[in-house]
């Protein structure tokens, strides 16, 4: 054994390593992308990694492997559960011989995701058993017992981190090579009656899967991650990742003298919690859960004896909240449960160590004039104090810096081309999940719509149809084209829609950290391999219209789109210059002020952050351009030189 200072994400990889893991797919997707890089980056020999050009084939890659008895890892977020839905809904009635770990990051708050979706509700919806860790260290140890749990069941199980679990670094005690476990798979083996899925095998392995999960229950109730803490943090921090198996339990009084509140916590709101109680002179039992489903119900029921009043704290609907409830209702227990649906937790967004201090603060009767329970969470939640409090040498508020297009940025060339050219005509501009969401802000107001991966396509062809004199554009980017945006051209070339789709191709997967895709030619273990071409495939479909630009030439770029969108049916550009982040700047431009005329129209118009106004003039900031020379083209005096070639 070994310390390493690690990303959350990291200390999942090196566990899954460790682990004996045969084989990882998944899609990119933060808080989760580092996960499947470090396996990547730090696989033994043998062990086989790609990015699947979505969520349901990486899936089913895994699936497939674990068949056969490898052990497999499947690495997204939250809404790309969504994607890999159909297969997992199935492949739990039909399960697995080797272990399989879903992974699936939450992101409360939500960070840089569509939604708060809480990936603990789907594992009850499909039945799959879930481990929530609370720090790294626990994180590193949890995959390695998930995957025992998942081979020992024949089940594909959950590892739901949640973002602050995911990218904060701590030292973490991890294994030496030579103490990796060896996993040989054994091969598929052929057994209709088992892999086949068929009506009766469903039936009979519902039944299976139900009763299973009542017995995991039971189990889970004794499993060491899942703890009460007789005095709350005093004396429990010990608990925080003991290795497989150690009773986090010992010591447990739930009789005992330790007043008539308890608290009960999951994820890293457990870890806030448990700094919150360390130096707290009130006394309060604790109560940690690491698998919230099934729900550990005999620990829960201990946990609940002798209490008058629970406050449960949890990322990111009231899942522990609502089990609590259940069972105090089921059996009768005169406990008041408190929490989200109460209102006296925030409802929504991440829990901080702040805004945990301040619940508990309030729970235990801390607050100003020492309110008691009924007084101080009668309030709602909106009159609660989330905010810090002032104080007379605090510095003032940082500055709201939203996020924008980075300077030098092809997809904003590529939206400024199709607006000029759309200029005055009715359109509708429906966007995708990615850097190019981004082209939703002014000035350059580019994306009317935004739904999920994908999604662009059919929002466009839906508008046609109900005003088909609305020119309907479709943005999506490179990979995400790969990942979900080649079923949408296949429809809207089969049922006659018309409609122009731009495909913004930077030459990798920008948002997420540059992972490679179909189109890069090289795969994520470092291979080369051949180029998928968008434009065949465009082609292939029945898309008889394909045009490719450089949105840097602004002129040709517009000429391109007045000539395509006037094409009837459905009609493609490809704007293709790699991103900034990749490739070398050509240095930076200069604005010759003398022939300047204060206009602002590059500011106005563009809105690149490398362009700035000092005392009421225009600059370039050095330190941000790129030598695009998108600016020098739409100035009208030509005043923006330099660069690359660029008078």
């Amino acid at each position: 054994m070994h310390k390493e200072f690690l990303m959350g994400n990291e200390a999942i990889a090196l566990g899954a390593i460790a682990a004996g893991i045969n084989l990882a797919a998944g899609y990119p997707g933060t808080p989760s992308s580092e996960v499947l890089e470090t396996v990547a980056k730090r696989r033994p020999r043998g062990t086989y990694v790609e990015w699947s050009v979505n969520e349901k084939a990486a899936m089913e890659v895994a699936a497939g492997a674990a068949y056969a008895g490898a052990r497999v890892m499947v690495t997204m977020k939250q809404v790309g559960l969504n994607v890999a839905s159909d297969p997992l809904m199935s492949l739990e009635y039909i399960g697995v011989k080797g272990g399989m770990v879903v992974l699936v990051a939450d992101d409360p708050g939500p960070i840089s995701s569509q939604t708060e979706q809480d990936t603990r509700h789907f594992a009850a919806f499909s039945k799959v058993p879930c481990f929530d860790p609370c720090s790294a260290q626990e994180a590193y140890e949890m995959v390695q017992e998930a995957f025992d749990y998942s081979e020992k069941y024949g089940t594909p199980v959950f590892l739901r981190p949640t973002t602050r679990v995911c990218h904060g670094y701590a030292s973490v005690t991890v294994k030496d090579a030579d103490e990796y476990r060896v996993n040989r798979p054994e091969g598929f083996v052929k057994d209709s009656g088992r892999w086949v899925i068929f009506p009766r095998l469903s039936l009979r392995n519902h039944e299976k899967i139900e009763a299973r999960n009542e017995a995991l229950s039971e189990v889970f109730s004794s499993y060491g991650r899942n703890c009460i803490y007789p005095s709350g943090g005093r004396g429990g921090a010990s608990g925080l990742g003991t290795a497989a198996g150690g009773d986090g339990a010992s010591g447990l009084n739930p009789s005992g003298s330790i007043g008539k509140k308890g608290i009960a916590a999951g994820g890293i709101s457990f870890t806030y919690a448990m700094e919150a109680l360390k130096d707290s002179p009130q006394p309060a039992r604790l109560f940690k859960v690491a698998t919230p489903f099934p729900f550990p119900e005999r620990l829960a029921l201990e946990f609940l004896d002798g209490l008058d009043e629970v406050l449960c704290l949890e990322e990111l609907d009231p899942v522990i909240e609502r089990e609590l409830t259940y069972l105090c209702g089921k059996h009768h227990l005169p406990v008041r449960i408190y929490g989200k649906l109460t209102h006296h937790v925030k409802i929504a967004g991440e829990n901080s160590r702040d805004s945990v201090n301040r619940n508990i603060a309030d729970f235990l009767g801390k607050a100003a004039g020492q309110e008691d329970i009924a007084g101080s969470l009668a309030q709602s939640s909106s009159q609660l104090s989330f905010q810090p409090s002032p104080h007379p040498s605090s510095q003032p508020s940082l500055p709201v810096r939203p996020p924008v297009l980075c300077a030098g940025c092809p997809h904003r060339a590529s939206f400024y081309a199709v607006k000029t050219a759309m200029k005055g005509k009715k359109t509708i501009f429906c966007g995708d999940i990615g850097c190019y969401t981004l082209g939703n802000a002014m000035p350059l107001d580019m994306v009317d719509t935004c739904l999920c991966m994908g999604a662009g396509l059919g929002i466009a062809q839906g508008v046609g149809r109900i005003e088909p004199d609305t020119c309907c554009f479709a943005f999506v980017g490179d990979s995400t084209f790969f990942a979900s945006a080649i079923t949408g051209v296949v429809n809207a070339v089969y049922n006659q829609a018309n409609m122009t789709l731009v495909v913004l191709d930077n030459s990798t997967t920008a948002m997420t950290g540059h992972q490679p895709h179909p189109g890069t030619g090289r795969t994520v273990m470092g291979d080369v391999t051949a180029k998928v071409s968008i434009e065949a495939v465009l082609r292939g479909i029945g898309v008889s219209v394909v045009e490719t630009a450089d949105p840097l030439d602004l002129s040709a770029a517009v000429a391109c789109v007045k000539r395509v969108a006037a094409e009837p049916g459905v009609k493609a550009i490809l704007f293709r210059s790699p991103c900034i982040a990749i490739t070398k700047p050509s240095g930076c431009l200069h604005i010759d002020q003398d022939r300047c005329i204060r206009c602002g129209k590059c500011i106005r118009e563009l809105g690149c952050p490398a362009l700035v106004t000092d005392s009421g003039r225009v600059c370039v900031d050095a330190s941000l351009c790129t030598g695009c020379g998108l600016c020098a083209q739409v100035c009208p005096v030509k005043a923006i030189g330099g660069g690359d070639g660029n008078e």
